[in-house]
């Protein structure tokens, strides 16, 4: 696999001619297990064949329970200058219902060490929502991120996907469904602590203090062009989009044969523009008005007439032509962007 993501950086160098790199993520599942040499050879790749910023932003995703001292340890010595751990709560009740591999004791085990060792810019994913979590419980786990001292939070609601074991036990009464007035309540709780620990909420799942915006995530946002590497991996030039065959031997065999091992699709106006309004509306930037227009005129100046029931009913506000979310729009975001589509 590694050979395979090294193998693709090589084949795509042309699409990125003068852009910068700055930022490397390595996500989409459990690149924790890497060992660090693997994970330097990948880096070693990038700047072998692309322009890269003088001090990039560069990810892992990991799972406490891949976070050994040991393995911490070898991270602190590579390029990584940014963990994102994926804790989920610190009650052990959420993490066995939520069938995670690790306990809480190695949550919080993993951000303590990964804090002695010197990583100062980290982010943790935190739950709300989940059965039996309490408004109590769920405070606690907020409390516990704010002693930690963490810069940033992404944060989410619980959601039952097709499909999901979690759908399944549901659906078979063995599990509770999602309880959306817990949700609304936990959210604003969450918009509640936010306000009085110091951090902003610049888009609706994220928080941080000054100066820990996640730089990579805020290019998606800001609708950036990115390259995705590996099975399942999307990638974004500003007018098109691709994907990456998800099988994961069908991907390095494709690669390494250098066969064709993504699609492709060209996104129409109509699509440019939802994108961009769906985005941004999430941010604490909001939508610019001048960049609709430039995207689309006509829908553009619709735009203005459709979105005056929100901002009568206190769901959005404008401010020299940038619309942005209420506290009370951001419970209603999709709905409110769906109905500022304009339709194909």
């Amino acid at each position: 696999m590694v050979a395979a993501l090294r193998k693709e950086l090589v084949m795509r160098k042309g699409e990125f001619k003068e852009e910068m790199v700055e930022t490397i993520y390595f996500g989409g599942g459990t690149p924790s297990v890497l060992e660090t040499i693997e994970i330097q050879s990948i880096i070693d790749e990038v700047y072998k064949n692309y322009k890269v910023t003088d001090n990039p932003e560069i990810t892992l995703e990991a799972n406490p329970d891949d976070l050994s001292t040991e393995k911490i340890r070898a991270l602190s010595e590579s390029p990584i200058n940014r963990l994102s751990i994926g804790i989920q709560s610190f009650h052990e009740a959420d993490l066995q219902f939520m069938n995670r591999a690790h306990n809480a004791t190695e949550a919080l085990q993993s951000l303590q060490q990964a804090k002695a060792m010197g990583f100062d810019n980290l982010t943790i994913d935190l739950i709300y929502g989940t059965p039996g979590l309490t408004d109590t419980g769920w405070l606690e786990n907020l409390n516990i991120f704010r002693d930690l001292d963490i810069g940033h939070l992404s944060s989410y609601c619980l959601t039952v996907e097709e499909g999901t074991a979690l759908d399944h036990f549901v659906k078979k009464g063995t599990a509770k469904p999602v309880d959306e007035e817990q949700s609304a309540r936990q959210f604003d709780l969450l918009l509640d602590f936010i306000d009085t620990n110091g951090y902003t909420q610049y888009e609706i799942s994220n928080f941080a203090k000054p100066g820990m915006f996640a730089r990579h995530n805020t290019a998606y946002w800001q609708g950036i062009p990115y390259l995705g590497l590996g099975p399942s991996a999307h990638s974004y030039d500003g007018s098109s989009r691709q994907w990456n065959v998800a099988h994961n031997a069908n991907y390095m065999k494709a690669v390494t044969n250098k066969q064709n091992h993504f699609e492709r699709e060209v996104l129409t106006t109509a699509q440019q523009y939802n994108e961009y309004l769906l985005t941004t509306l999430r941010t604490s930037w909001g939508v610019d008005w001048k960049r609709l227009s430039q995207l689309n005129s006509e829908a553009a100046d619709q735009f203005l007439k459709e979105v005056i029931p929100f901002i009568e009913a206190g769901q959005v506000v404008e401010k020299e032509q940038q619309f942005t979310l209420t506290r009370t729009g951001k419970l209603l975001a999709d709905r409110i962007a769906m109905e500022l589509f304009v339709e194909e």
